[in-house]
């Protein structure tokens, strides 16, 4: 699964936001499940950056968030992206897309 987050980062901010970004895709890397991830910058508008993480299922990526090194360390920038749907689901070749229904209990 791949996840996306969005940072709109003023300019004077740019600076802090890049530690805090890098600090928090750190702990994200350090948590089972993690397959990989980059930060990045927007060429035609420098105050948007982008967080992406990919992860070996949806579940990895939950626990994740929920890890103490991750609340502590990275919930604070996490809780600054854009609100917008961050988890995708990686869509290969000839492969089924998961479907949108009620899950059995």
């Amino acid at each position: 699964m791949l996840v996306v987050n969005r940072f709109r980062v003023p300019e004077p901010d740019q600076t802090s936001f890049r530690a805090k970004v890098e600090q928090a895709h750190a702990l994200l890397a350090a948590c089972a499940g993690y397959v990989d991830g980059t930060v990045g910058r927007n060429v035609d508008e420098p105050d948007l950056w982008v967080l992406t993480t990919r992860w070996i299922h949806v579940g990895a990526y939950r626990r994740a968030l929920s890890s103490y090194d991750v609340k502590l360390g990275a919930w604070e920038l996490l809780g600054a992206a854009l609100d917008e749907p961050s988890a995708y689901e990686i869509v290969e070749p000839g492969e089924q897309t998961n479907q949108a229904m009620a899950r059995e209990t």
